[in-house]
């Protein structure tokens, strides 16, 4: 059976729902395959999830949102569907408030039971019973739905177990050094794009799928602006610690600077001397690839270093609008794989692409846009209860599975936040 890493096709568009359903199921599951039932439960900060509470959580919500529902047409048992175990419900809820009680969020790293196999077992269960939904064309909205949910918690997977290994004073690699994607060559000083300004259509088109957050569809007025070509680098960022950046106060935002003497945060993370920890565990760092693992603070007072800014949302969609991340190279999203069908590391790579190496800081707060509304209903819980206190980050990122880089995509961290795939794309007025 081919690896469902190297096999998924590179356009899910072409693939019908209960296709894009079975590969997102046997994605997650391969991307496990290298790991320990100790490897998949421990949990480094509460920020971040074990691999193995990713499992259960992603199968949880088809368990809740679809089967108990919508499961009468299930042939496993007389009445319907019935939950694998009555228990588990409270193990692996995340946030959903009208679901009822769960265990604390930093509590997910003690569940030594179930195991990584009765998870997995749990999985199979329920991707059976799936089957019978599939073709329900009245579900088809809640189930793309659960694969676009099943298909962010794979990136949390990847970025969650990256840190939980960076813990390792031995630096344990995921997966060999020799399947990382080379580095685009470096392509000198940043070109721009450049746009004359005006009003612009910002949000979802309705062309396909998409979260709530991303509509509705509404006007914005840009002044002239223009956006750098390329990420910055990290031999870029390198220049910018040498230049004392970390230690100029005049450059950081208040809480910016607070962070950064509360934390000594003198580097991204994952940095120590001319080493960078990734899933290949530890490796030098390349000065021609994008930097990443970096806040908003950072990002902040880098572009003020460079005598440049962060572009907002909606400058960073303008520019991208009718671009998406379909048409980039293997290497740069969660389903790569190589000629002997192993999985890919996550690795940005560079190049002048806006999809697919790292998830793009702008300036814009993460609020609601004119008209939205969530939706009724426990899964109104998504997204809209978090518009507070959070930045918009567009772009992508080379742990993103495919189909979730397009240009209305809002991705939202906290300023402080920097175990993902992070990145910075400089900006200017015109």
């Amino acid at each position: 059976m081919p690896n469902p890493v190297s096999s998924l096709a590179a356009n899910q568009a072409e693939l019908s729902l209960a296709e894009r359903f079975a590969h997102t199921r046997a994605l997650m599951e391969s991307l496990v395959e290298p790991l320990s039932d100790a490897d998949a439960t421990v949990q480094s900060m509460e920020d971040a999830s074990p691999a193995k509470w990713h499992l259960a959580h992603t199968t949880w919500f088809w368990e809740t949102f679809l089967l108990r529902e919508y499961g009468r047409e299930y042939a496993g048992g007389a009445g319907g569907y019935r939950l694998y175990n009555e228990e588990w419900p409270f193990l692996f809820n995340s946030y959903y408030e009208a679901e009822g009680a769960r265990i604390s969020r930093f509590s997910r790293g003690m569940l030594s039971r179930p195991t990584l196999g009765e998870v997995l077992e749990w999985r199979a269960h329920v991707t059976r019973a799936m089957e019978a939904l599939l073709d329900n064309r009245a579900l088809s909205d809640l189930i793309a739905l659960g694969i676009a949910h099943e298909q962010q918690h794979i990136e949390l997977l990847l970025t969650d177990i990256k840190h939980a290994l960076f813990q390792n004073p031995l630096g344990p690699a995921m997966w060999d050094a020799d399947l990382a994607p080379a580095s685009a060559p470096q392509t000198g000083e940043a070109g721009w794009h450049e746009h004359p300004g005006g009003i612009a259509l910002i949000g979802d088109d309705e062309n396909g799928f998409a979260f709530d957050n991303e509509g509705p569809r509404h006007r914005v007025l840009l002044e002239p602006f223009a956006l750098a070509d390329r990420l910055v680098t990290v031999g870029e960022w390198q220049e910018f610690i040498a230049d004392g950046g970390y230690g100029t106060a005049s450059l950081w935002l208040s809480d910016g600077l607070a962070w950064v003497r509360e934390n000594a945060i003198s580097a991204p993370l994952y940095w120590r001397e001319d080493e960078h920890f990734t899933h290949t565990g530890w490796q030098t760092r390349d000065p021609n690839a994008p930097v990443t693992h970096i806040s908003y603070f950072e990002a902040d007072a880098f572009a003020a270093w460079a005598g440049a800014r962060l572009p907002t949302e909606f400058e960073w969609e303008a520019i991208a609008r009718g671009q998406d991340g379909e048409g980039l190279p293997q290497a740069h999203n969660a389903e790569a794989g190589n000629q002997l069908g192993k999985a890919s590391p996550p690795l940005p790579s560079g190049g002048s692409h806006l999809f697919g190496d790292c998830w793009q800081f702008t300036r814009s707060a993460y609020l609601p846009y004119p008209g939205f509304r969530p939706a009724k209903g426990a899964v109104g819980e998504y997204n809209g209860k978090f518009m507070s206190g959070q930045c918009v980050l567009k772009g992508a990122s080379c742990a993103t599975v495919r189909g979730h880089s397009r240009a209305s995509y809002r991705n939202f961290f906290y300023p402080h936040q920097r175990w993902q795939f992070t990145g910075l794309r400089l900006a200017k007025d015109l």
